[in-house]
């Protein structure tokens, strides 16, 4: 029943409860952590992260580390992960920030998973732009002409590369059909946690996208933004490349994935 205590008490129940999630966030980040190190993570005096700590133990979310007063996460965290993992899909965890992103953008954004050879859309928000992307769900594109199948070639398997790279097909003046030159590209793909095409696939449709990781950090799915050239010119393809990385990693910890 809810009365005037329980109103008093929920500041700080739902104190209590952030700092617990912040002590396990940070461990998940950061294995093996001491104690000091989770209070000043979590902005509290060394005792309460000491008390805290001991709570989570308790219930098996964490567990002690390799040294005295070190601490790291725990079996029952699985346990839970568990129960939510069949629902922790990339479609149903990314619509809402894709259909967030179209809105803000006014972009088309799509997330694409890799089958085999090609990259296939399975999920795609609007932006409302008066001039929009046809829907590609579903449909098969490129690895190497597409910025989603870029990210999922540049994570793909060696051997899935080196097929690909060795049947390039052209589709506008614009596609990289050059095997060297391509590989490059996939290398700055991997540094820079996004990719581009200008022209590539289709002529006037540019696009951006970054890599979506599970909780092991592999590559699972690309969220893209794409527009006509004309809203998304060559200089400001870095920007949206960044709103897609910005996007991507939201998505990513959804799944699970703490950089």
């Amino acid at each position: 029943m809810y009365n005037d205590r329980t109103a008093d008490a929920a500041p700080g129940a739902f104190q209590s409860v952030d700092r617990a999630v912040s002590a396990l966030e940070h461990l998940a980040r950061h294995p093996d952590s001491g104690v000091s190190s989770v209070a000043v993570a979590i902005g509290v005096h060394k005792s309460t992260a000491s008390r805290l700590l001991m709570a989570l133990a308790a219930r098996e979310l964490v567990e002690p580390g390799s040294a005295r007063g070190h601490y790291r996460l725990g079996t029952g965290i699985l346990r839970l992960a568990a129960a939510a993992g069949g629902r922790l899909d990339v479609s149903s965890q990314g619509a809402a920030i894709c259909e967030e992103l179209a809105q803000e953008r006014g972009e088309t954004v799509n997330l694409a998973i890799r089958q085999g050879e090609a990259a296939v859309n399975v999920l795609q928000a609007e932006g409302g732009g008066t001039v929009t992307v046809d829907s590609w769900v579903g449909r098969p594109t490129p690895l190497h002409a597409t910025s989603s199948g870029k990210v999922l070639l540049a994570h793909a398997p060696a051997a899935v590369r080196d097929r690909v790279l060795s049947q390039l097909v052209r589709y506008t003046d614009a596609t990289l059909t050059d095997p060297t030159a391509l590989s490059a590209q996939l290398e700055r793909v991997r540094a820079d946690g996004w990719a581009s095409t200008v022209g590539e696939l289709e002529v006037g449709l540019n696009a951006v996208a970054a890599p979506v990781r599970r909780l092991d950090g592999t590559v699972v799915a690309a969220l893209s933004i794409s527009a006509p050239a004309y809203r998304l010119p060559p200089d400001a393809v870095a920007e949206a490349g960044r709103a897609a990385m910005a996007a991507a990693n939201r998505v990513s910890e959804r799944l699970g994935y703490l950089d």
